[in-house]
């Protein structure tokens, strides 16, 4: 079935636009360089200018940058210069894989899905406790090599020394200049299914343990080493494309992100297929059909998943979330949320599309206190869910909540009985089977069963986490490799909340709106608010221009039903923004007064998320250290 696109020209790639005054346009002209070439030929140029002898050289980064491309464009720059060049990888300095399985074991665990979160393990503990002295030792060799085949005659040869690879840095203890490499959470995914590990871990058993690795060892430990140290770097490089690298010094990047926090912005989206994923997202957003079978999640944002495109003076850089987020926090997140959050971006949108696709599991996520003691984790997955599309002539539902007198423990027994007999389960008897209809919402609080039925295209408006699914029944599906889809029994069983039944549902979780402003014929109603929940949920029916602000604190926008409309700052008109269907945009707390126009004669209904006023549970990130 094709379905009806509501915007022909949904944008998977947003560029920012930063427009500069004159004399910072002057200074980011000398800031900012591009491919390999002109980089390498200023550094060469430094070495042969400098008094000393010896040009140590930095190439820092994450995990699947290519410092390759580096290393070979810089061996035959000197090779024409007639340099000598010694090349060090840091990863000669780590330990063994098997040693670090084994050291980091308490992190990963025995389980295929989760682990523990590394808050504690720095970046040393992947190295042997002798690497920086190796490293020193080699260079001395290296430099003993160069003096007994120059000539006492001859003005000492200049030489190269790179150090390159994640840790550089620290390996390496000085350097004349250095660069940060950096890719995108996404790039990194898509080189794990080519086969790339986790960084000193080898290859894993499947896709599940290779995100495990780096969702709770990796990335915990290396961006906050990229957080702690990325200023003290004179370059960061922008390696996405690795054919392209833009290089920009940290100063200018610090500069960029200050002008980004004051305007609205709107993050890159990314997809990803599943088992039960459908088929309207794939058209909304023109998936090539060679390469997707189906679209099960978009996510926009997601906040340490995401990237930004910055647009700048001809210039295009692809720069993560978090370093918005960690250099200008107030500024986006507001005084108030960084008191609770930190430098985290507490909510996320994301789409569940199931059109012409299958049910999801029937799951379960887990309460604040288990994540904590059980994952080391700060937030858990607070949810809720939109009705923003359905396959006409169908009969979509959710499931929420359990039937009166049902509980968990019950619940379990009945899965284990369907597994056993291969006969599935009659979902009405242990859950409400609720009618699902365009422009509901249904709160689904942390311990609340749920799933969502064949044929809604779902806007889930939830906490910043994603992982901590817990399955407890998944219809006997196969996954891809014909292996029975894994359950996760254990914690599914600490986490259900049997008192959220069918009078709970009705009463607490299915929204009931309420209009709380009205300009002209405009219209903004309220959700859903609980104690439970960090965030709200307004549903805005734009008919004509509606003034607002963000009182000091961020605000999210997404475009739920209408052609386009336009956010313009009171205060910044320069900074206006547009934006179509199913496409969402980020207002900074900075922004102040805005308004927002319907572009068209159109009407449009626009969700808005924020931090719940009545939200004042701290649940600041791992290192969190206010200014």
């Amino acid at each position: 079935m094709m379905y009806n696109k509501k915007s022909p020209s949904f944008n998977a790639n947003p560029i920012n636009v930063i427009t500069l005054h004159s004399e910072e346009q002057a200074v980011l002209a000398s800031s900012i360089l591009e491919g390999y070439d002109t980089p390498i030929a200023q550094l060469l140029t430094c070495c042969i200018e400098q008094e000393g002898a010896v040009y140590r050289a930095v190439l820092d980064g994450a995990n699947g940058a290519a410092y390759d491309r580096w290393l070979q464009a810089l061996r035959t720059a000197c090779q024409a210069h007639g340099i000598p060049m010694l090349e060090l990888h840091t990863a000669r300095y780590m330990k063994e894989p098997e040693q670090l399985l084994a050291e980091f074991h308490p992190y990963l665990t025995d389980n295929r899905a989760f682990g523990v979160m590394a808050s504690d393990v720095d970046i040393e503990a992947y190295f042997h406790s002798t690497a920086q002295a190796d490293w020193q030792h080699e260079v001395d060799q290296f430099l003993q090599e160069q003096q007994r085949e120059s000539s006492s005659s001859v003005e000492t040869q200049k030489a190269l020394i790179v150090t390159a690879g994640p840790g550089a840095r620290f390996i390496s203890t000085e350097s004349h200049v250095s660069l940060y490499c950096d890719i995108s959470r996404e790039l990194q995914q898509k080189l794990h299914r080519e086969g790339m590990g986790s960084l000193g871990l080898g290859p894993c058993k499947d896709p599940v343990e290779t995100y495990k690795h780096a969702l709770f060892l990796e990335w915990p430990v290396w961006e906050h080493y990229r957080k702690r140290e990325l200023y003290a770097f004179d370059y960061y490089v922008d390696m996405n494309d690795q054919d392209h690298p833009i290089s920009i010094t940290t100063s200018s990047l610090k500069g960029l992100l200050g002008a980004l926090a004051k305007q609205p912005f709107r993050v890159k989206p990314f997809f990803a297929p599943g088992i039960w994923g459908g088929q309207y997202l794939k058209q909304l957003c023109d998936l090539p059909e060679d390469e997707w079978d189906n679209c099960a999640w978009s996510f926009e944002p997601i906040a340490p998943e995401n990237t930004l495109l910055v647009g700048v003076e001809g210039h295009l850089l692809e720069l993560p979330f978090p370093l918005l987020l960690q250099a200008y926090p107030e500024q986006v997140l507001g005084s108030r949320n960084v008191k609770l959050f930190g430098d985290y971006f507490p909510i996320r949108f994301n789409y569940l599309d199931t059109i012409d696709g299958d049910n999801l599991s029937l799951q379960v996520h887990p309460q604040q206190a288990y994540i904590e003691e059980t994952f080391n984790d700060r937030l858990t997955q607070q949810e809720s869910y939109y009705i923003m599309e359905q396959k006409p002539d169908s009969s979509p539902y959710v499931a929420l909540g359990f039937t009166e007198g049902m509980t968990g423990e019950k619940l379990l027994e009945a899965v284990d009985q369907a597994h056993e007999s291969h006969v599935p389960l009659d979902l009405k008897q242990y859950v409400n089977v609720l009618d699902a209809h365009k422009g509901d919402l249904y709160m689904i609080p942390p311990g609340t069963v749920h799933l969502s039925g064949p044929n809604n295209l779902v806007l889930e408006i939830s906490s910043t986490t994603w992982w901590f699914t817990f399955k407890i029944y998944d219809h006997l599906r196969l996954d891809k490799d014909g292996q029975p889809r894994p359950i996760n029994r254990e914690f599914a069983a600490a986490n259900m909340i049997d008192r959220f039944d069918t009078s709970f549902v009705q009463e607490q979780l299915v929204a009931k709106p309420q209009i709380q402003r009205v300009q002209g014929d405009s219209v903004e109603e309220l959700l859903g608010e609980r104690e439970d929940l960090l965030f709200q949920v307004k549903r805005l029916q734009l008919a004509g221009p509606w003034h607002d602000e963000t009182h000091g604190a961020f605000v999210m926008y997404n475009l739920v039903e209408g052609g386009r409309v336009r956010l313009i700052p009171e205060d910044n008109e320069e900074a206006a923004v547009e934006w179509g269907y199913a496409e969402a945009q980020i207002v900074p707390a900075e922004v102040g007064r805005y308004r927002i126009e319907p572009i068209g004669d159109q009407p449009c209904t626009l969700i808005r998320a924020q931090v719940a006023p009545s939200w004042n549970t701290p649940l600041l990130p791992h290192h969190w250290k206010a200014e």
